[in-house]
Order: structure tokens, then C-alpha cells, then sequence
């Protein structure tokens, strides 16, 4: 038996015969040419059929993995049309006087290992990306078929790494797993392995290598254990935590439309938080009692330009009446950071965290800032809708939001258009100023929801996303938890509720000092809200 650790990214346990992914070999031979502009011809409508396979995998992968995972493909055809990646390719046919082929791969090569080269772990995700996007171009330009063969079934599939092309379009019935020797844990094949509720497990390295192909395997997803030619023993031991798992979720179910209690008595509302319209059937899947969260900036990604008034408001609607009497609190734009979109045309900053984005690009574009309001205000109109500033950290900056969430009631009011007076409007809190100073801004909210993420990075000063400095980056500090305290007692004190909806409030560990802290509401993926619900009953 050979064992072999990696790294875990979606949980589950699955046993087969482990096979490596069989691509069709591309031809990228530097053959001379002796007209480059037919050349570049060739290149350009080798992207146009690319864009059309995007758009049409963008669609079907939508009851995949999700409005918001599918969003990907969206962007990725915009790489095609990115001046980053076209002149370049351009410029080596036209200078080299070569195939399309090759210089999309010389071009598309260098942008992969510029991203993988980056401190960012975010961008280092990216690379994939770059590659995914190169390699169907080439395919398209070879004229080779462009569906990865999956070598039968079922099977545990292996390979250097996946595409999220390649996952996205996996036959769930053929592949029990993925393994790979490369790959991040938040990476689009990471967060798709995820969603398609495949185990997969990353990062083996050399150890994972091709004369291990054809043997029997047994993994964990969970561990990030993978076992060759495993033993019977371990082959048992896996079924049983298999088994047991099945009667913990069947245990779960029983909690399933009951209220959230603590031994105490007092509620706690558990919400899921959602990027898009068909994530609302998750959290009602999920039991969610509300949604905590709806990141709205998900309409902005993936796009050339801003998403009107009546395509945010039909996005809006569809979600509050799917969602019934449930409350949804709908988070106002928060691009800016790791979340960009070239059309916003935001300057390029040394510390894009620190810098224009959230809140701080709605009170500079008022009638941005305005369309968006209005579309939910419209759309109140069909539900239970909320809505949250995010990256308020200062009473001028709540007050000015609100006075243009009036000036957008007011111009629907004047057009006769109908809306909800009693929209609910509360902020996030996550910065440690905010925090500070909840006091003074429970007066002017209606609610809280902290935002545990932001908050943690800005209290440590520590970038979440770089994996180099997670020893140093403890969730659980102390000043962390102070804070939170702070903004729930200032909450109570004014009347509102308050609530989490970052990482945190799915942190199992900690949900009896939420219980303790009387946190009103946990938002978090849905799901997740099974199990916190029969733990908060224990506390």
C-alpha cells in the first residue's frame, strides 16, 4: 500500500481505479508562414468560435455550478478580447512570421507564468485560467476535438491539473474523484469540484505519478489522503466514517424547518449568504431561514458594461419571491479589492484593499450608485428586501449613503413607481474604525451584519489570500472577538440586531461564544446551516 498526503479541497470519500486524464495532444510546432495577416485572420476567428463556446458553456453550466460560477466562463471569453492577451499573439505572428498556433501558446504561456509567478494566491489561481483559455484557441485552431477524454468509468481521474473547463463539463456518473499533483485550494476547480459535490484532492506533487495509473485507490477528501492498492483495514475504515457520515446528515434533517434555539431559549436566525438568483434554491434546499447576504456585485462581473436599473431590479425580484416571506439583505456594490471589472476603469493602486472600492466608489458615482438603489427599492415591491452598505467605517459616509437611498425613493415616488417604505437599511461592519464606533452608528442603522473576513485582515493587517502568511493569521484573536463583542453589546444598546455573515460564522469552534455574545444571526454558505443549527441547541 502506498499513501500519499495532499491537499484536501472538497470533502467525501471515493474508491475506483485511479486514472490520469488523456488530452488530445495539440499541435504547436513553430511553423513558418508566409502571409501573417492570414494568419491573424485565422487567429481572430478561431476567437469568435471560442466566444460562442464560452457563451453557450456559460449557459449550460449554469444548473452545474451555479449563476455565479458559471459567470467564469463569461470572463474568461473576456480574456479573449483582452488587449493583454490579443497583441501579443498578434505581434509574434506578425513579427516571427509563424502559425497561429504556436504564437498563441508562446503568448499565452508568458501571461500563465506572469500570474503563477505573483505573491497573490488569488492571482496565482489565475493562471489556470490563462491556460484555460489559451488551450481552446489552440484546439480551435488544430481543428482537435475540444471535450478532455475521461477514460471510462468510474474512475478516480488524475491529472497535473484540471481546467475549470474540464471539471465544469465532468460527467459526474464516469468520475468518482479528482487528484492532481498541482492545483489551489481557491481556485474556479477547486470551487466547482465543490459545488459538483466531487471529492478532489490537490497538490501531491511528483508523488503522484503516471505509473500509478490502472491501480485500485480509496481517498479521503476530507484529509487529503489518497491510498494506493489500499489495505483492507483502511478500505473498511473509510466505509465506516462514509457510513457515518450518511446517519450525522440524516441526524441533521430532523432539525430541518424547525427554529433555531439555544438551550436557553433564545433564538438565533441562521441565513445563508448567495451571489445570484439561483443560489436562492440552495439556501432554500439548505433550510435557510433568510439571506444574510446577497453579494450584488456578482451583476458587475463578467460583463463590458454597467447592468441597468431593470436588469439588476428582474435579479433582485426574482430572488425575494423565490425566497417568500424570508428577508433578504442585499449588499450594495462592493467592487474594488480582489473583485475588479476593467469597465469601472478604477486607477491601478499599490494596496487595492486599502484603496477605491465598495462604498467608497458609490459616494464618488452617485448615479451608480443611485441605479442600483433604485432597482432594489423596485424590487422591494415583491418581497422581504433589505439593504446593507459595505465599507462603512465613519457616521459621514452611513449618512451620505442614506440621503442617496432617499434621492432614489424619491425619484420612483415622483414617477409613481410602487416600493416598500419600510425597507430595512443597516451597514457591514468591517473594519476595526467601524467597530470602534458602533455605538455612534447604531443610531443611524437599522441593523449589523459584521463581516468577518475584512475585519480579520484589517485587524491583523494581514492579507487573507496569501497562504505564506496563514500561521501568522489567527482567526481567533483575541482583539477580533473583542470586537465583535463591542459591535453586538452596541447593537443591543440601540435596539438593532446584529448579525455575521463572514467566514467566522460557519466557524463551528466558535459558535458558542456567538451563542454566549447573543449574536442575533449566522449567515453563511448553506450548506452548512443544518449542522449549526444542532449545535446551537447544545450551547
Amino acid at each position: 500500500m502506498i499513501t500519499l498526503q495532499g491537499k484536501g479541497v472538497s470533502a467525501g470519500i471515493a474508491k475506483g481505479r485511479l486514472s490520469f486524464l488523456k488530452r488530445t495532444s495539440l499541435s504547436v510546432e513553430k511553423r513558418p508562414v508566409e502571409n501573417a495577416g492570414e494568419e491573424v485572420e485565422r487567429f481572430n476567428a478561431a476567437r469568435e468560435i471560442a466566444a460562442d463556446q464560452l457563451d453557450a458553456l456559460s449557459t449550460t453550466m449554469v444548473d452545474k455550478v451555479g449563476e455565479e460560477n458559471a459567470l467564469l466562463f463569461e470572463i474568461h471569453r473576456m480574456i479573449l478580447e483582452d488587449t493583454d492577451f490579443c497583441d501579443p499573439v498578434i505581434e509574434i505572428i506578425k513579427t516571427e512570421k509563424v502559425c497561429a498556433e504556436y504564437a498563441v501558446n508562446t503568448a499565452g504561456s508568458r501571461l500563465a507564468q506572469e500570474f503563477a509567478d505573483m505573491d497573490d494566491e488569488y492571482m496565482k489561481a489565475r493562471s489556470i485560467d490563462m491556460y484555460d483559455v489559451s488551450r481552446r484557441v489552440i484546439e480551435i485552431l488544430s481543428g482537435e476535438d475540444q471535450a478532455a477524454a475521461q477514460n471510462g468509468g468510474p474512475v478516480i481521474l488524475a491529472a497535473d491539473d484540471f481546467t475549470p473547463s474540464e471539471t465544469a463539463q465532468l460527467d459526474r456518473g464516469r468520475v468518482l474523484a479528482l487528484v492532481s499533483r498541482q492545483g489551489a485550494a481557491n481556485s474556479h476547480t477547486a470551487i466547482f469540484a465543490r459545488t459538483m459535490g466531487i471529492p478532489a484532492i490537490i497538490s501531491f506533487g511528483e508523488f503522484l505519478s503516471g505509473d500509478l495509473s490502472g491501480k485500485q485507490a480509496v481517498l479521503d477528501g476530507e484529509t487529503g489522503v489518497l491510498y494506493i492498492d489500499p489495505e483492507p483495514e483502511i478500505i473498511r475504515e473509510l466505509e465506516e466514517k462514509e457510513e457515518r457520515q450518511k446517519r450525522e446528515k440524516a441526524k441533521l434533517e430532523e432539525g430541518r424547518g424547525k427554529p433555531t434555539l439555544a438551550k436557553n431559549g433564545r433564538p438565533m436566525k441562521l441565513c445563508a449568504n448567495i451571489g445570484s438568483v439561483n443560489d436562492a434554491d440552495a439556501a432554500l434546499a439548505g433550510d435557510a431561514e433568510g439571506v444574510g447576504l446577497f453579494r450584488s456585485e456578482f451583476l458587475y462581473l463578467g460583463r463590458n458594461d454597467y447592468p441597468d436599473e431593470d436588469t439588476q431590479m428582474m435579479s433582485y425580484r426574482k430572488a425575494l419571491e423565490k425566497m417568500g416571506n424570508r428577508q433578504v439583505v442585499i449588499r450594495t456594490l462592493d467592487i474594488g479589492a480582489d473583485k475588479q471589472a476593467a469597465y469601472f476603469e478604477l486607477p491601478e493602486e499599490e494596496n487595492p484593499a486599502l484603496g477605491m472600492r465598495a462604498i467608497r466608489i458609490c459616494l464618488t458615482r452617485p448615479d451608480l450608485f443611485k441605479t442600483q438603489l433604485r432597482a432594489i427599492y423596485r424590487a422591494s415591491a415583491y418581497g422581504n428586501a433589505a439593504i446593507m452598505f459595505p465599507m462603512i467605517s465613519s457616521l459621514d459616509e452611513l449618512r451620505r449613503a442614506k440621503e442617496l437611498a432617499k434621492a432614489a425613493r424619491e425619484e420612483l415616488a415622483a414617477k409613481g413607481i410602487p416600493f416598500r417604505q419600510d425597507v430595512p437599511v443597516g451597514i457591514m461592519i468591517e473594519t476595526p474604525a467601524s467597530a470602534i464606533i458602533s455605538d455612534v452608528l447604531a443610531r443611524e442603522a437599522d441593523f449589523f451584519s459584521i463581516g468577518t473576513n475584512d475585519l480579520t485582515q484589517y485587524t491583523l493587517a494581514m492579507d487573507r489570500q496569501n497562504d505564506s502568511i496563514s500561521p501568522f493569521c489567527d482567526t481567533h484573536h483575541e482583539a477580533i472577538l473583542r470586537l465583535i463583542r463591542l459591535t453586538c453589546e452596541n447593537a443591543h444598546k440601540a435596539g438593532i440586531w446584529c448579525g455575521i455573515c463572514g467566514s467566522l460564522g460557519a466557524d463551528l469552534a466558535l459558535t458558542k461564544t456567538f451563542v454566549d455574545m447573543e449574536i442575533d444571526e449566522l449567515s453563511v454558505e448553506p450548506s452548512r446551516i443544518l449542522k449549526l443549527r444542532a449545535l446551537v441547541a447544545e450551547c
